[in-house]
Order: C-alpha cells, then sequence, then structure tokens
C-alpha cells in the first residue's frame, strides 16, 4: 500500500505541473518564460516538501499521520480548478486589456495556488522512506525504491494528461481526476492504519463530487468584449477559441488569444492583416512575374485555412499542401472557417518533418506557425531553410511571418542574416498597425523594385485581391538589415532573442501600449 501511495502521489505532482501549465497558458500563453515561472515555483515548493516531510516523519512516523498528509494534498490538488477561475477570469480582462499590474498579479496569484498540494506532495516521499526503512543497513536501498517508484509514477503522469485527459476532460476535470485517485489511496490507506480517523475524512470525497458537479460550466474563458463565442476546446497542444464579431467576421485564436491565427468572413477575402502579404511573395521575381506563374503552395503553419483560402481564390485550384501540427486546429477550421477547399491537402503534422518527407516541389512555401510570440526554433534555423530552398521550384519564394516591436528589430534582422545565408536575396514588408513583418526570400536573385514592376504589369483580370495586397506590400516595403548572427539546428536562440524583446518592450516603449 505505501508502495503504490508513491507511485500515485509521484503520478500526481507531474499531472499537476502539466496541467498547470494548460490552466495558466489559457490566459498567459505557453512560452519559455511561463514555463520558466512554472517549473521554477514547482521545483521550489516541492524543495520545501522535501525538507518538511523529512522532519514531519521523524517526530511523527506513523502510517496514520502519512495518509492524512495524502489526504489533504489529494484534497488540495481537487480545489485548484475552482480556487483558479475567479482569479483566472481577472487575468483574462488584464491580458486582453493589456493591463501589466492585473495580469502580473493574477499570474502570481495563480502560482501561488500551487503551494499547497505540491508541498503536501513533496513531503510523501522521505515520510515513505521513513516508514519503509527498518534498520540503518537497509536506508539505502529504501531511499532508492521510493524514489524509484516515485520516478516511474511521474513518468506516467507526464504522458497520461497532455495525450489523454487534457484534450478529453479538460484541464478542470484532469484535476478532478488525479485528486480522486490520490484521495481514494489516501483513504484506503487510513482506514487500514487509523478507521476512526478514516471516517473523520469521509467528506473530502463528497466535496469534490460537489466540485466536480460544476467543474467545467461555462466557457473556459471568455471570449473579448462583444464578441461572441462560437467553440472552444482543449487539445494536446492548444486551447482553442472561435470567436464571432457583431458583422459575421470569425477569428481563430489559440491559448492567451492576444494573436489572431486566422480569420474568415464569407464576404470578404481581405483581411487587411498578416495573411494578405503572403500572397505577394513570389511577385519580387524579375518581372513580368505573371499570375499564372503561381502553380503550388506549401503552408508550414495551416491554421484554419486563410492563406490556403485567399490563395486558392486568387490563383485559381492549385495543389495546396497545408501542414498542421494541431488536428483539433484543423477541424475548428473545417467547421468554423469553411477550410474545404477541394485543392488543399491537409497534413495534421510538424512542419519542418513533414516538409522534409515531401517529395513536392512548390511555387512558394509559407511559414506561418507562431506560438506567440514565440516562432518554433526548429523552423529559424539555416538547415530548414535549406531543406525548403530543396522543395522550392526555379522561381519560388518563402514567406515567413516574424515579430517585432515598434522600435526592436532584432529578430526580424537576425532572421534575415539566417535566410541570406542560403538564399541570394531576402525581403521586408512590415504590416501596419501590428507587431509582425513578412521576410520574402527569393530562390532567384531579386531585387524590391521587382514588387512594383510586377504590380504595374499585372493583367486587366487579376484578382482584386492580389492588386490590393502588392499595393500594399509596395507601400509597406522596408530595407533589409541583417545581424551578425545566424541561427543553426545547434545554436539557435530565437527563444533568448524574443524574451529580451517582450521584456525591453513592456519594461520600455509597451508602457505607451499599456495604458
Amino acid at each position: 500500500m505505501l508502495v503504490f501511495s508513491v507511485f500515485i502521489s509521484g503520478m500526481t505532482t507531474l499531472a499537476v505541473e502539466l496541467a498547470a501549465s494548460r490552466l495558466l497558458g489559457n490566459v498567459f500563453g505557453t512560452s519559455n518564460l511561463v514555463w520558466a515561472n512554472i517549473i521554477g515555483l514547482i521545483l521550489l515548493y516541492l524543495t520545501a516538501g522535501y525538507f518538511i516531510g523529512g522532519r514531519w516523519a521523524d517526530r511523527s512516523p506513523r502510517e496514520a499521520t502519512f495518509y492524512q498528509l495524502l489526504c489533504w494534498a489529494a484534497f488540495t490538488v481537487g480545489l485548484i480548478p475552482s480556487a483558479s477561475r475567479p482569479i483566472l477570469l481577472w487575468a483574462a480582462a488584464g491580458v486582453a486589456t493589456l493591463n501589466a499590474p492585473v495580469a502580473g498579479g493574477s499570474f502570481i496569484a495563480t502560482l501561488l495556488l500551487f503551494v499547497a498540494p505540491i508541498t503536501l506532495l513533496g513531503c510523501v516521499s522521505p515520510f515513505a522512506i521513513r516508514l519503509s526503512t527498518q534498520n540503518v543497513n537497509g536506508l539505502g536501498a529504501s531511499a532508492g525504491r521510493i524514489y524509484a517508484i516515485s520516478t516511474l509514477g511521474s513518468l506516467v503522469g507526464t504522458f497520461l494528461p497532455v495525450l489523454v485527459l487534457i484534450p478529453t476532460l479538460g484541464t478542470a476535470r484532469t484535476y478532478l481526476l488525479f485528486a480522486a485517485l490520490l484521495l481514494a489511496v489516501a483513504l484506503v490507506g487510513l482506514w487500514r492504519a487509523d478507521r476512526k480517523r478514516g471516517l473523520m475524512y469521509s467528506w473530502m470525497p463528497v466535496a469534490l463530487i460537489a466540485l466536480a458537479a460544476f467543474a467545467g460550466r461555462g466557457p473556459i474563458k471568455p471570449p473579448p468584449a462583444g464578441w461572441e463565442l462560437k467553440y472552444e476546446t482543449e487539445s494536446a497542444y492548444n486551447f482553442i477559441q472561435v470567436v464571432e464579431r457583431a458583422d459575421g467576421t470569425r477569428y481563430l485564436l489559440l491559448n492567451e488569444g492576444q494573436g489572431l491565427h486566422s480569420v474568415y468572413r464569407p464576404t470578404q477575402l481581405a483581411t487587411g492583416g498578416t495573411w494578405d502579404y503572403f500572397l505577394a511573395g513570389p511577385f519580387f521575381n524579375a518581372p513580368p512575374f505573371t499570375p499564372s506563374e503561381v502553380v503550388s503552395l506549401g503552408l508550414v503553419g495551416l491554421a484554419a485555412g486563410t492563406i490556403a483560402k485567399q490563395y486558392t481564390a486568387v490563383f485559381g485550384s492549385i495543389p495546396i499542401d497545408g501542414i498542421e501540427i494541431d488536428p483539433a486546429i484543423v477541424r475548428a477550421g473545417r467547421d468554423y472557417f469553411d477550410m474545404n477547399e477541394p485543392n488543399l491537402n491537409v497534413i495534421v503534422e510538424d512542419g519542418r518533418w513533414a516538409l522534409a518527407h515531401s517529395e513536392q516541389t512548390y511555387s512558394v512555401i509559407g511559414v506561418d506557425a507562431y506560438r506567440l510570440p514565440y516562432i518554433p526554433p526548429q523552423l529559424t534555423t539555416a538547415e530548414f531553410f535549406t531543406e525548403a530552398r530543396a522543395h522550392l521550384a526555379e522561381k519560388g519564394s518563402l514567406v515567413i511571418n516574424v515579430g517585432r516591436t515598434p522600435n526592436d528589430r532584432r529578430l526580424i534582422e537576425a532572421m534575415a542574416s539566417t535566410l541570406r545565408a542560403v538564399f541570394p536575396s531576402v525581403h521586408v514588408m512590415d504590416v501596419p498597425e501590428t507587431f509582425n513583418s513578412i521576410l520574402v526570400a527569393t530562390v532567384q536573385p531579386t531585387s524590391p523594385e521587382n514588387l512594383l514592376a510586377n504590380l504595374l504589369a499585372l493583367p486587366p483580370d487579376a484578382h482584386p485581391l492580389l492588386r490590393q495586397s502588392l499595393e500594399r506590400a509596395v507601400e509597406n516595403l522596408r530595407p533589409t538589415v541583417y545581424a551578425d548572427v545566424v541561427f543553426t539546428d545547434d545554436v539557435a536562440p530565437v527563444e533568448q532573442l524574443t524574451n529580451s524583446i517582450v521584456i525591453n518592450f513592456v519594461l520600455g516603449e509597451g508602457l505607451q501600449y499599456l495604458k
């Protein structure tokens, strides 16, 4: 029973940590800064638990005490969803309005919810070692056995929530399930050790059942003010929302919801955002470059299909391979964004892996795979761009969406220098009223003047969206500035650079946006 308790507590500990990333990620995002705070404080709480548990076990080396500790650990785990909900709703309002004090305060408050459960769970292993040790000569073997079993439980707790429980049950019910499992083990152990105390703790499962009855009611996170929530789910990769404005425009929101990952308006193809600029990519080629020369498209980061829909409308039913790692996003795209073009081949896979294993050659490869504000590092390196170039036609172009702030373009410059290590020419367009720039790298040597020349040479029957997109692209061309760094698979400090940009923005120029 002691061994089984250690296994379940180890499993619960990692499950709580993994679910914490989703709980906070729904509001604060899933950046490595968020992860670092979660992991760092969880380790701090475990450290306190190891210390307290050892002293506690020496003072009261009884099984009844051990199982009471487990009961309270389980119950406090079960309290996390209910206790966190009002804080997270408050936090969501702060993040939506860029209210830094509210967002920062609620982030700290949410992390404090884990003090009691994780500290108590940290007490389990040293307490179990004390109970399982019959003599000093067996201390090493007992400690090794307990920590091995606890770690094995942690292994199960790492994969089970992410792959099965959170996508199936949601975060709140995942917490309650692990709390119930740990509480059941604790109550059985306590009943065997001290029946009177076992009866005293019988109110805990009743309380958890009551909490479970209310868990999951209402949206996980309210939509932005004035917008209607059409769909909401949690996948193994993302927290997904589909929202709709009063004019019928739908947006795909992921995780904290600051970025708009797809947009759909049945009566209008133009978005005014980053998606439109992907149409300009191939027109940096030497003039005259005509729309008929765009014969295929590969997309790394399909999302809900905005770019695929625009390319189909502008260039006809050309073959499009849309790579998207999250099948839940694909379902949302089909159900709510009319992502049902017959020429679109959806590939549910990691973008780099899928491209490396593709036999196709494309006129354009688009990369739009943000986890705001981060680009996955494996999609920023010279090796990846070399792979992409191998899948481009003779006049092919690669188009990638990259973040910046109004006065900090270091990531743009680093990405430009990395692209320049593989492609002969790189061009930059800023997207107005956003923190985004579109970088275009071409297989052939090209000049920015080609874009205007091809705009002027467009045939009269060219699609109006193409003409409009090229006009905006010409207006927002920027000189290409290169950094001294080139990202490689071995060294790609893109996250470190992005962290620096975000911190400088919040502490400096970003203050004007936080008022």
